[in-house]
């Protein structure tokens, strides 16, 4: 086992000693983010380029696989404990519908907050969430246009207002545009859109409560995050936004791999209101990769990382994602 992995599976273990603390004034809520790499059902929408993800494509995307893949990555939901949960690269409605009601998390009786949106590939975000938890006034999407490139077309963001914890919270789900092609400007565009998003809230009201989340397909120390959108774990005043996982990534450790680089595109993202010692607070340090043992590659070049459903043109049908999923705990003080 080396260091890295070793991380991981101390973290998942910090993070679940954080639930039970006896001196706490009650149970935390856990707060997650999963890119869940291509929930595609099996069929055919004419308005998308699914055609890999249908049973004659390349990938001979079965039911039997699909039914594999709605298994694992419920499997991963039941075993994080989430209330709430923010989901990348899911296909539609459909298939949050055939998630939420898959035997593994059926009792958890998440409901779904989602549009579609104008992805070429169609892929969405969403959110889950459990309605005792997280009561849910409005949901909306902000759009990412590129005055300069109109026909450019991404994942909105999802913004969803509720009632959580006895105030208002605003959860902003998020996957920006790809490095594929050297996108960095369109990413750029988008921090700057939900920077404008988070700042018209903070106008009416200086203590909202907003937790961003999503695959930034960036790090925290890349210019979209750190100077677009202003987000860092740093004391600094300039920052106004709160990265609860900058500490993580500067310790090294990512929830993606390429070429054997680290990344960690998957990130939770506080207003300064959840750390003032009032009303709901983020629990400290409570920021957790979570990658068990049975999410990992076991051998070869790969151990460690993601177990994915694919690898290469290669099916594996007890993988999960190329990504590991993220979550935060936030607790009423």
């Amino acid at each position: 086992m080396n260091f890295r992995i070793f991380f991981t599976d101390f973290l998942v273990c910090v993070g679940f000693a954080c639930y039970s603390q006896p001196q706490q004034s009650a149970l935390p809520v856990t707060i997650g983010f999963y890119n869940v790499e291509n929930l595609f059902d099996t069929d055919d929408d004419p308005a998308t380029k699914d055609s890999e993800f249908l049973p004659d494509g390349l990938n001979q995307w079965s039911q039997e696989r699909y039914l594999h893949k709605l298994a694992n990555i419920s499997k991963v939901i039941a075993a994080m404990n989430v209330d709430v949960i923010g989901l990348a690269e899911i296909e539609n409605r459909k298939v949050l519908e055939d998630l939420v009601i898959h035997p593994n998390i059926a009792n958890k009786r998440y409901q779904i907050a989602h549009f579609d949106m104008r992805d070429e590939r169609g892929i969405d975000v969403a959110l889950l969430y459990k309605p005792s938890v997280f009561k849910v006034f409005s949901v909306h999407h902000k759009l990412i246009i590129d005055a300069a490139e109109p026909d450019f077309k991404t994942r909105d963001i999802l913004w969803v207002k509720g009632l959580f914890q006895g105030d208002t919270l605003h959860v902003a789900v998020n996957h920006w545009p790809s490095r594929s092609g050297g996108k960095e400007d369109k990413r750029l565009i988008a921090a700057q859109t939900l920077r404008h998003a988070v700042d018209s809230v903070l106008r009416v009201n200086l203590k909202s409560n907003i937790v961003i989340m999503g695959d930034l397909n960036d790090d925290p120390n890349n210019k979209s995050v750190k100077k677009i959108l202003m987000a860092s774990d740093s004391k600094e005043k300039k920052y106004t936004l709160i990265n609860t996982s900058e500490p993580t990534f500067k310790q090294g450790y990512g929830t993606l791999a390429y070429n054997g680089i680290w990344n960690l595109f998957d990130q939770i993202i506080i207003s300064s209101s959840l750390q003032d010692g009032v009303g709901s607070e983020y629990v400290s340090e409570s920021f957790t990769v979570f990658a068990p043992k049975w999410m990992q590659e076991s051998t070869g070049k790969y151990e460690g990382m993601p177990m994915r459903t694919f690898r290469g043109p290669e099916y594996n049908p007890e993988g999960y994602s190329d990504h590991f999923p993220v979550f935060i705990r936030i607790q009423k003080k």
